[in-house]
């Protein structure tokens, strides 16, 4: 027999180059995938790679990334539809990103799709997204990774000389082909030459797989009796379910079946019954047993027994041990991924994913818990919920089941949402009112994400003491009152509480008094006391007389009507409240009585009438002397005799009643005491001689010159 083998295929041969860029709008912005093309065979897993650069600041801001996300196509609104999202991918699709490296002024960030089972349909443009908080800092690299998934095909050709040439072929490139004759391994040949036989067994079937690949296999051909057939390639069951895995066969019908089971295909091991195999104890067994068609049942799968599972039988001229087109069974558990991260902000996009790692059966119901009690309306086909905007009544712990299976939860996820502070709420110890002199403690609370701090104000003040939760004021004053506000302040932003309003109390301020009228009061007329003091709470007020107890009805102001001279005197005025009390200076109201009132103003104008007229007798007096010495002068002989100095008499005679006729007679008593002041003045016989104030001529040798002055003293007023 001569071979030689030809093959073309590979599972995932990459055409181009690693290293190539794809850039967005300048160098500061790129995203660099590990290739542009990938070829790779259905029901393989692919691997898709790119790493994206962005500087770590930009416009005074330093640059987050908020999102990440793998799409194929977009949504009439030309929205890139999320993979994670995109039902045609549930269960089969991860995306993960690595740690954030900064290296000067620029950061990368290492981004992997896997896509698991890959089908034919899964062919298409895979392109990379990422959104920033800078403006306009949404950036998609186009174009993207093209993939292309394909089949293993053998095809079968006859040559002139009766030969059969087998060749395995791909749309991918050409690697190293694995032959399996029987399912069992054959010969491995490279890609150069085509495999040929010139007799082919008619019991014999032929598959070929890509080295590294062996598990896919391609389909059989030259097949022929005895066959085992497995309806269900590939299953997908939940931990802790159960599963049913069949297959049909066949075997000529001259042949007598000898044994049948079904084993756990292991690499360089003998197949195993699963019945007698300690692993699956008491867990495998095969209800369904009818000629040509067997049936394994697991119970209460765990993750180790994901694997493929194959069916033997052994008759009378054939063993059939296929270790290579068995079911494959994937055991999953459920997980709980957010998207974009599990610490976000409020009023982002927040998707949560119910993560398989294969697609389960029937597109099963999800069911969503948060804190262990179920979300409201959340049980639909679909694995995910979408929290858009999220708030921080949405944070917590969320956990994800399957309908039927409610007890079968997956671990719990914690969602955080960091919020700015909500509206603080003030309170102040001890409440009510604040005795100057004591201590007072503000205290500020807030719900916030991340925990806010604390800085306190007095309204139209700057902050007042140091940073925190609480202020407190020892010894406080009157001044220190008023209202306070604190504000609450995060990463988020800061919100202002409501303010709080400290009422101070204090005991009375020294009481300032006045009287009105001011000044003497007249003895008969009204005055009103006022009293005023400055407290917290507002002061009541009590009047007292000096010596005495209080005086009229409690208040402000006390009104004396009709005042007398005993009511004259001190009086001060007491303030006083809850906390204290103090009283004021002494006020003096004098009182005066009419009489010395009426009599004080004639006695002061006659006081000022009579110094006037001394002062006029005082100046005529002058100038009649010094007129008398000129005309001297003017008439004296010039005999040289001197004239003898003129005489001057000053008498003040009681003025008396005796001249006057006896019907202008009145009692002395009732007169006015009358004073004359009378001035003589000697002349000489030529000058001519004047008569008295009383009309008698004043007869002498030498005449004299009298003046008189009258002073009257009024007596008392009369009634």
């Amino acid at each position: 027999m001569n071979l030689t083998t030809a093959a073309r295929g590979f599972v995932a041969f990459l055409l181009s180059l690693p290293g190539w860029y794809i850039y967005i709008g300048n160098d500061d912005w790129t995203v660099t995938y590990t290739s542009s093309n990938v070829c790779s065979v259905r029901g393989s897993t692919v691997d898709i790679s790119c790493t994206f650069k962005y500087p770590e600041k930009q416009h005074d801001l330093s640059t987050t990334v908020l999102e990440t996300l793998w799409f194929t196509k977009e949504d009439r609104n030309q929205t890139p539809v999320d993979l994670l999202s995109d039902a045609d991918y549930t269960g089969r699709v991860e995306s993960s990103c690595g740690e954030i490296s900064c290296i000067g002024s620029s950061c990368n960030r290492k981004c992997t799709l896997s896509i698991r089972d890959l089908r034919q349909s899964d062919s298409a443009v895979y392109n990379f997204r990422f959104k920033t908080n800078q403006p306009g800092g949404e950036h998609t690299a186009n174009p993207g990774v093209a993939l292309t998934v394909t089949d293993l095909q053998v095809k079968v050709s006859r040559q002139d000389n009766g030969t059969k040439n087998l060749d395995c072929d791909s749309m991918c490139a050409n690697p190293t082909i694995i032959w399996y004759r029987n399912g069992r391994y054959f010969e491995q040949r490279t890609a150069q030459g085509r495999s040929s036989w010139d007799n082919i067994n008619s019991f014999n079937s032929y598959s070929c797989a890509v080295e590294g690949y062996e598990r896919l296999h391609s389909p059989s051909v030259c097949k022929s009796t005895p066959q085992v057939s497995y309806p269900t390639r590939t299953m997908c069951v939940l931990q802790g379910t159960s599963v049913d895995i069949s297959c049909t066969y066949s075997h000529p019908p001259n042949a007598q079946l000898y044994s049948t089971y079904w084993f756990k295909w292991r690499a360089n091991q003998e197949p195993r019954d699963l019945q007698s195999d300690s692993e699956y104890e008491g867990r495998a067994e095969y209800p369904v047993e009818e000629t040509g068609r067997s049936t394994l049942r697991i119970t209460d799968l765990k993750h180790t027994d994901s694997a493929e599972y194959c069916f033997t039988f052994k008759t009378s001229f054939h063993e059939w041990k296929s270790i290579s087109h068995g079911t494959t069974l994937t055991v999953t558990g459920l997980r709980v991924e957010v998207t974009p991260v599990a610490t976000v902000t409020e009023g982002q996009r927040v998707t949560l994913t119910c993560i398989t790692s294969c697609p389960l059966a029937d597109k099963p119901s999800y069911i969503w818990y948060r804190n262990n009690g179920p979300v409201t309306g959340s049980e639909n086909p679909e694995n995910q919920l979408v929290l858009d905007p999220v708030g921080p009544q949405h944070a917590g712990s969320y956990s994800c089941s399957v309908r039927n299976y409610p007890h079968l939860r997956s671990p719990e996820e914690t969602l955080t949402v960091q919020y700015a502070p909500q509206t603080p709420s003030v309170s102040v110890s001890p409440s009510g009112e604040v005795v100057e002199g004591s201590s007072v403690t503000l205290s500020c609370s807030s719900d916030a994400n991340p925990a806010a701090n604390y800085t306190w104000f007095k309204e139209h003040e700057d902050s007042v003491g140091e940073p925190g939760q609480n202020y407190t004021i020892t010894n406080i004053t009157s001044e220190l009152g008023g209202h306070y506000y604190c504000q609450a302040h995060n990463v988020i932003g800061r919100h202002n509480s409501t303010l709080l309003f400290i009422n101070m109390t204090d005991a009375p301020q020294t009481p300032s008094v006045s009287v009105s009228p001011s000044g003497e009061v007249v003895e008969g007329s009204s005055v009103t006391l006022s009293c005023s003091s400055d407290a917290n709470p507002a002061a009541n007020y009590t009047w007292f007389k000096e010596h005495e107890d209080s005086v009229g009805e409690p208040g402000q102001n006390y009104t004396i009507t009709n005042i007398t001279s005993e009511l004259g005197g001190h009086y001060y005025c007491q303030a006083h409240n809850a906390i204290g009390r103090h009283n004021s200076t002494l006020l003096f109201i004098n009182v005066t009585d009419k009489s010395s009132s009426l009599t004080t103003v004639p006695v002061g104008t006659v006081a000022v009438l009579l110094v006037t007229i001394l002062l006029l007798i005082f100046f005529c007096m002058r100038r009649k002397r010094a007129s008398r010495k000129a005309c001297g002068q003017r008439g004296r002989p010039d005999t040289g005799e001197q004239a003898l100095p003129d005489p001057v008499y000053d008498s003040v005679l009681p003025l008396t009643n005796r001249l006057a006729p006896a019907a202008q007679r009145e009692p002395i008593e009732e007169q006015d005491d009358i004073h004359y002041a009378s001035i003589h003045i000697s002349h000489s016989e030529n000058q001519e001689v004047p008569r008295s104030s009383a009309g008698f001529p004043v007869q002498s040798h030498q005449t004299e010159e009298v003046l008189y002055s009258l002073a009257q003293r009024p007596n008392a007023v009369p009634e």
